[in-house]
């Protein structure tokens, strides 16, 4: 059967080469309303709420009952920045962010390279322990470890004092905090820096070779130059979400005196009265404090004459490393050992305790001092099963959401002309310079102005998380769309076939395993998101995140431990679920 004929003639190059045929344009308003559409909607979930961030530092009234009444404009709010506290959270948060950016760096640097260039043992499984504490969230790291190094009970301690040592450790201190910040950031650089190490052309490295260098200098002249734009990107990406932590710096730093930014915005916000303004104040400086330094990273990982892949299949060059295999291979497995296997013992031993008391370690082994029956109640609890339904729920409605809204804009930035597309992607990754703690207190003021009848609800939940990882769901798809030729959805449509049944059957088909990957990636950063949520539910609507962290504040450790330990299982057999679905998609 013939293929149906188009009467509009093709128009040729004189190379011979067919241009693209010409589409008839549609009316202007027409082609620009779903723009229009979805600029509206980054206004509300983005916009929205940093205009109320801004108007809340500059004005005088911590009402948000009434949309139009901010009251008077003022500076003074700004005064809180010349208090002491203010000057030691700001200073505090860039001590942490620059040394939890260093140890990240040190850890997921050398992983990277082992992973990726080198003859290690056990090369393969190097690589999922990189990666392994990107499901243990921060909030359940820094609760384990606050079990395993606190100065008077923790078991690292008990266990020093059990064979005649002092307990040294105090994890409630700078070092603490950044010790623990590192652990959990280092797989962000592990992964940038093990993806540029692997497709490193190897000629510059064989020629350096040739012309007689060591492998010592090969490695410092060649090797490590060519990754730097990997190294200072990922070590500005941690900077900025270290300094935007909440959790690390509630559960670590507060019990050792050290205040952040983060925790001096919740502290304000849960003050008697509230002091909105005042926290808004301080929003405004870490957002600020944020948006260079996501400029930063932009400038730096944007250059590309540090360019080295070419069109022909590369094999990156594998460095022997002698004497030093075992002792790297050794080094790997005591990263894991620190960021998953003992804070992973931990919560067990703290969930399965009969006393919240300890007084030596060698109790531990007493006979009845360890017990399931507390697990065993919680996992009967009904409040555990609506906060499980909650998260699960949340998890998938944003995962769903926000894979369709990123796959929209995306769709209008790469494959339409569309007025306004540039700015549709610019509104869309601002979220990745405000802090989730900033972004959820402007949603709070938002959805109690708007007569949108959604607070309370896990709607405003959904909305918000959407808002905080649209970046993250955006580059997944558009990673994914502007690798997919558009002559193929083009095709169709010559075809006779309208473009959302092209869309439809061409495009979305051709891009599922990007979408897919994308759904499973906002599914598991829902789950671990605490930080969000903080100002936005209620006791109807509380999440795994937020029990865990309730559980913590309100001083019962054993349950907060319990439902760190469940919660981790909740995301592990999310991450084994992603693992298969994603083995299934690519074949």
């Amino acid at each position: 059967m013939s293929a149906p004929t188009t009467d509009r003639p093709q128009q040729i190059r004189p190379g011979g080469v067919h241009d693209r045929p010409t589409v008839k344009r549609r009316p202007t308003l027409r082609r620009g309303l779903p723009t229009l559409i979805q600029l509206a909607l980054l206004a509300l979930i983005v916009l929205c709420p940093m205009f109320f961030i801004v108007m809340g530092a500059f004005t005088d009234n911590p009402d948000r009952a009434n949309v139009f009444d901010f009251g008077n404009f003022t500076l003074g709010n700004l005064e809180l920045l010349g208090t002491q506290s203010a000057q030691e959270a700001l200073v505090n948060s860039a001590i942490v962010g620059v040394g939890s950016c260093v140890v990240a760096l040190a850890i997921g640097a050398t992983l990277a390279f082992l992973a990726a260039r080198t003859n290690v043992p056990g090369r393969k499984l190097i690589y999922g322990i990189g990666i392994a504490p990107l499901f243990l969230p921060s909030l359940v790291g820094a609760l384990a470890w606050a079990l395993l190094a606190g100065p008077a009970t923790g078991y690292l301690n008990l266990a020093l004092s059990a064979v005649g040592l002092p307990g040294f450790v105090d994890i409630y201190s700078f070092a603490g905090m950044i010790f623990v910040l590192g652990l959990y950031y280092a797989p962000y650089p592990f992964l940038m820096i093990h993806s540029a190490l692997s497709l490193m052309n190897p000629d510059l490295e064989d020629a350096a070779s040739l012309h007689g260098a060591t492998l010592t200098q090969m490695l410092r002249k060649i090797t490590f130059p060519l990754v730097i734009p990997a190294i200072v990107g990922s070590g500005i990406l941690v900077f900025a979400l270290t300094v935007e932590n909440f959790a690390v710096a509630q559960v670590i730093g507060v019990p050792g005196g050290v205040d952040t930014l983060p925790t001096l915005i919740y502290r304000l916000m849960n003050a008697a009265p509230a002091r909105s303004n005042d926290a808004a104040a301080i929003a405004v400086v870490l957002t600020v404090l944020l948006i260079i330094v996501v400029a930063v990273q932009n400038r730096v990982t944007g250059r590309k004459e540090y360019t080295t892949v070419s069109g022909k299949g590369v094999r990156a060059r594998q460095v022997p490393l002698r004497a030093w295999r075992w002792p790297a291979a050794a080094m790997a497995w005591t990263y894991f050992l620190l960021a998953v296997a003992l804070p992973l013992s931990a919560l067990v031993l703290a969930s399965t305790q009969t006393s919240p008391y300890l007084a030596q370690f060698n109790d531990l082994f007493e006979t009845g001092a360890l017990s399931l029956w507390g697990l065993a109640e919680t996992l009967q609890d009904p409040d555990f099963h609506n906060v499980v339904l909650n998260s699960v729920i949340v998890g998938i409605a944003t995962a769903a959401i926000g894979t369709t809204f990123c796959f929209t804009l995306a769709y209008t930035r790469y494959r339409t002309q569309a007025p306004g597309r540039t700015l549709l992607e610019y509104i869309t990754m601002l979220p990745l310079a405000v802090p989730a703690i900033v972004l959820g207190l402007g949603l709070l003021w938002t959805w109690l102005a708007l007569p949108i009848p959604i607070y309370g609800t896990l709607a405003v939940l959904v909305i918000a998380f959407v808002a905080v990882f649209l970046p993250q769901g955006y580059r997944g798809v558009s990673s994914s769309i502007v690798q997919l030729d558009q002559d193929l959805e083009d095709s169709a449509v010559m075809l006779g076939a309208r473009r959302s049944k092209a869309i439809r059957f061409v495009t979305i088909p051709l891009l599922r395993i990007g979408l897919s990957s994308t759904f499973l990636l906002l599914l598991m950063l829902s789950m671990r998101e605490l930080t969000a949520a903080l100002f936005l539910f209620t006791s109807d609507t509380r999440l795994l995140s937020i029990a865990i962290f309730d559980a913590y504040d309100n001083g019962s450790i054993q349950s907060a431990a319990e439902l760190s330990l469940l919660y981790c299982v909740v995301i592990g057999v999310l991450a084994v679920l992603s693992r298969r679905l994603g083995a299934k998609e690519s074949k």
